[in-house]
């Protein structure tokens, strides 16, 4: 399935949802389903799920939470009834002692009765509404995962948990940035407006080709690269803190959910 594809199918999230969790969809996931929020992922032990939850709550930028689960359960009340997320998303990866393990298709061989599962908003959410404001989505249009960087803006730490601020990265023309910061800041749940506005080296990012997560796309000389906070971000938490055990999304292969980006509008 391409990029326009995906963005021509009138697959329902449901529908898409069952292709993941059959293993016949393994991409990233921007642009399926225009109109439905797409959700990040980490799933904590239930000794470090009040410390993440405290983080989320201190951080609400790049952690938005959208849903909680109950304590070793996989299916979720408020963003799909139809929903195990330890089998929904495209691909998924699990980090022991802050380090990644490695990646897999399927969580439910891994999963314990003593998990919480974090559902946090995505900015995929809010590009078909970039999208219908006339804005060129770059990752979307030349068909790779959306460039995703470290940056050195602190979170405000919470019990054992710290960091720094994983960002995502669009190049949006000069004359529509205006228009972007309008969009995205109406969608607070999913990252809302942008954090920084060019001049990457000022949050720490020291050359824009080479992203940490995701892949690099062209920026044209009458654009401006923009950046979004992320929900790489409890990844990058992770990693800095070291929890026994963490499973996460795999960046850019998110949940697709029932919950339609115009409620999310505020």
């Amino acid at each position: 399935m391409n990029w326009q594809n995906r963005r021509n199918s009138k697959m329902t999230p449901t529908e898409f949802r069952h292709t993941v969790r059959d293993n016949r969809f393994k991409k990233t996931t921007a642009g399926i389903c225009p109109g439905f929020a797409q959700a990040n992922l980490i799933v904590l032990p239930q000794a470090d799920a009040y410390d993440f939850l405290l983080l989320a709550q201190r951080n609400p930028k790049p952690i938005p939470i959208l849903e909680v689960t109950e304590i070793g359960n996989r299916k979720l009340q408020k963003l799909g009834l139809d929903t195990d997320i330890a089998t929904d998303f495209p691909k998924y990866r699990i980090y022991k002692d802050g380090q990644l393990v490695d990646e897999y298709l399927s969580v439910a061989d891994y999963w314990r009765d003593d998990l919480v599962g974090f559902l946090i908003g995505c900015s995929f959410s809010f590009e078909d509404l970039l999208i219908d404001a006339g804005i060129e989505i770059r990752h979307i249009t030349e068909d790779v995962n959306v460039p995703m960087f470290n940056t050195n803006i602190p979170l405000t730490p919470a019990g054992k948990f710290s960091g720094n601020m994983v960002v995502s990265m669009r190049p949006i023309k000069s004359s529509q940035i205006t228009a972007a910061i309008n969009v995205t800041n109406r969608v607070p749940d999913v990252h809302g407006a942008p954090i920084q506005i060019g001049d990457a080296e000022e949050i720490g990012i020291l050359d824009i080709t080479k992203p940490d997560f995701g892949d690099a796309v062209t920026i044209k000389d009458d654009e401006i690269p923009v950046f979004w906070a992320c929900g790489v971000t409890p990844q990058a938490a992770v990693m800095a803190s070291k929890p026994s055990f963490a499973i996460t999304h795999s960046p850019g292969h998110m949940l697709v959910t029932d919950l339609s980006n115009k409620d999310l509008i505020v």
